[in-house]
């Protein structure tokens, strides 16, 4: 697997069927290793040991219904009190561009979930986004935001 934009973190990786494995600290479990899932470990390791997000909070391939037809979230971080979704996070494998696309993925999850950030990442590059649903306006962030100043 190639290098990403992000910290790199105690990786663990286990043959299975001869396929390569990595642990999923969400999931508490061995997952396949693909290109994607190498962006999603990162990714949630980022935000957990750099950015201070609770793993208890977080979900990885969380089942959702849009529109009658069943759809994955790669990563749903609910909210404290009300275990509503906060931020959505979609991730591709690094040599998958961010497209708009991509981004009408991820809306059509939020139409269903209405979480205030929407995060996409294929590794490289990271776009973060806050929808501020009281004035029905969105504004793209310079960063992923620490989970504090959520």
């Amino acid at each position: 697997m190639i290098p990403l934009n992000l910290p790199t973190f105690n990786i663990k990786i286990s043959q299975k069927n001869g396929r390569p494995h990595i642990f999923d600290i969400l999931r508490r479990r061995y997952i396949t290793l693909t290109p994607e899932e190498w962006v999603r470990q990162h990714f949630t390791n980022y935000l957990i040991g750099h950015l201070g997000y609770p793993a208890p909070l977080m979900a990885n391939e969380v089942t959702i219904n849009v529109g009658g037809v069943s759809r994955r979230c790669d990563t749903v971080l609910y909210r404290r009190e009300e275990g509503t979704p906060r931020m959505i996070i979609e991730y591709k494998a690094p040599d998958v561009e961010i497209t708009q696309e991509v981004f009408n993925q991820i809306s059509s999850y939020n139409s269903v979930l209405r979480a205030e950030y929407l995060v996409v990442s294929n590794g490289l590059r990271h776009f973060c986004c806050h929808l501020d649903y009281t004035t029905q306006q969105y504004q793209f962030l310079p960063e992923i935001p620490a989970f504090a100043d959520l």
